[in-house]
């Protein structure tokens, strides 16, 4: 068997003289060809100076070694025309360079670079099967561990439980136009019986659920996403896309078929709802809250995770009895059969959806009246006037967009009075009305803090956004997440 200048092995061929497996490569040039099928490539840019760095991919060899590759910008041209996702290729001549230490994308020491005498072909009627795909699963504990470390990003398998908020088994609507604008999805998935974890997927990931999400006659359950970033946010874990990620979901691939075998044989993780009957009182996790039927009131302690987008977050109420008014030929009327009053007042009410979580589970509370005023500190009305004398071109059939002071809540830590009726455990709804904005408790600093919540879970103040490509950094603060610059991004 021969032997390259480097000491490596060179393994014969029938259709080509000489092929080099990714496990021989080693740093420096090769004049020596390689054999692999183009798993996934994609443009990699610079946030801050927002300029292209160049084309990433991950390729795999007929061995399942996987291994990044890169064009330079000046090359893409040349090679991108002949490039396609899946296909078998080889390549001629290439530079072996070092892989990145940050936000890698496979385990290989080395990445393939193509230099100024590649030469990369279809590589036809080849009779070695190469593997489809490769991925890296990280647990919750996995991607605990290594959160903020900025380094190898790793992909996560699981079963959804919210979808921008709304549960997946009351098959979720999603408002592309509203996703568009946002830029992002955010997800609340489950590895296994791990804890749930959110997950923001931006830009090209976000475009790819959706089209995926809305491809499927039956809500999909499975979601797939991989090359995420790890990050903590309001004092929790939570996963970010990359320019890199890729979304699969129930029967795409065979992890995704694998774990919803899975979850098949495991309904009870899937579960929304205990049915155990009892009656509790004291303070609650969201799940327990969930659990106990009978409860009529409970108080549980949460943090705001986002506002619901997609819905009027207050509604127009009869000023008397404050049910919601309709438009009469001239005037309002009230809906209350019992007060039945013309020609009324109409006055702003809270009608908004929150998300909230704790360490067990996450739901969607509904603030209604005194309780929006407590969370905020102002009632509804002031901050509708207030929006229309500061915009008054505005047409009269216009609504008030979500208010920067329900906005400024997400991160922050409350205790909520819920009012819990069977509605709440039909399997149609995860929604739980406040009825009130408790204080949270604060214990005596003499007594000992272990296992209890002293201070309240700190701000999410911020989402770091980093690119693959490189290791800079984007601070998005979340009271202008909407508004925020990201990088551009490939297919």
């Amino acid at each position: 068997m021969a032997m390259k200048p480097h000491g490596k092995s060179i393994v014969s061929s029938d259709y080509d003289e000489k092929v080099v497996f990714f496990n021989d490569l080693s740093l420096g040039h090769h004049e020596a060809q390689l054999q692999f099928r183009l798993i996934h490539f994609w443009e990699a840019w610079n946030p801050q100076k927002k300029t292209l760095i160049g084309m990433e991919m991950l390729l795999i060899d007929e061995k399942g070694t996987v291994i990044q590759g890169f064009v330079s910008p000046g090359r893409i041209e040349k090679y991108l025309p002949d490039m396609m996702r899946g296909s078998v290729y080889k390549l001629n001549n290439f530079y072996g360079s070092r892989n990145k230490a940050v936000f890698r994308v496979a385990d290989h020491t080395v990445t393939v670079s193509f230099s100024w005498n590649s030469e990369l072909s279809v590589l036809r009627d080849c009779p070695i099967p190469f593997d489809e795909d490769s991925f890296r699963f990280h647990s919750y504990a996995e991607f605990q561990a290594k959160c903020d470390l900025k380094g190898d990003l790793y992909d996560v398998v699981g079963h959804m439980k919210l979808v921008n908020g709304q549960s997946i088994v009351e098959a979720p609507v999603l408002d592309e136009v509203e996703i568009a604008k946002a830029r992002r999805v955010m997800i609340h998935i489950q590895s296994h019986d791990g804890p749930v974890m959110k997950l923001y997927l931006w830009d090209q990931a976000a475009r790819d659920f959706c089209k995926k999400f809305k491809s499927y006659e039956s809500t999909p359950t499975v979601l797939l996403v991989t090359t995420v970033n790890t990050k903590t946010l309001g004092g929790t874990l939570a996963l970010t896309s990359m320019s890199s990620s890729r979304v699969f979901m129930d029967y795409d691939v065979q992890p995704t078929i694998d774990y919803f075998s899975w979850l098949g044989s495991n309904p009870y993780i899937s579960e929304q709802v205990n049915a155990e009957v009892v009656t509790k009182r004291e303070t609650m996790t969201i799940g327990e809250i969930f659990s106990y039927i009978k409860q009529e009131t409970a108080k549980c302690t949460a943090t705001i995770d986002d506002v619901v987008h997609g819905s009027a977050w207050y509604y127009i109420a009869c000023s008397g009895c404050h049910r919601k008014v309709s438009k009469g030929p001239t005037s309002l009327i009230c809906t209350n059969k019992k007060c039945g009053k013309v020609n009324v007042s109409g006055v702003a009410q809270y009608l908004s959806k929150i998300s909230v979580y704790d360490n067990s589970e996450q739901a969607v509370f509904v603030l209604l009246g005194d309780a929006g005023r407590e969370l905020t500190g102002k009632p509804a009305s002031e901050l509708v006037r207030s929006y229309f004398e500061a915009n008054g071109n505005e047409g009269v059939n216009h609504e008030a967009p979500v208010s920067e002071a329900l906005i400024s809540t997400i991160g922050q830590r409350h205790k909520f009075c819920v009012k819990v009726t069977e509605h709440n455990f039909s399997g149609k709804t995860r929604s739980l009305t406040v009825t009130k904005i408790l204080p949270l408790d604060t214990p005596p600093a003499t007594e000992s803090s272990e296992g209890n919540q002293t201070t309240a879970a700190s701000e999410e103040t911020s989402i770091n956004h980093v690119d693959s490509a490189e290791g800079n950094k984007r601070t998005c603060d979340s009271t202008e997440l909407e508004k925020a610059k990201r990088p551009k991004r490939g297919d």
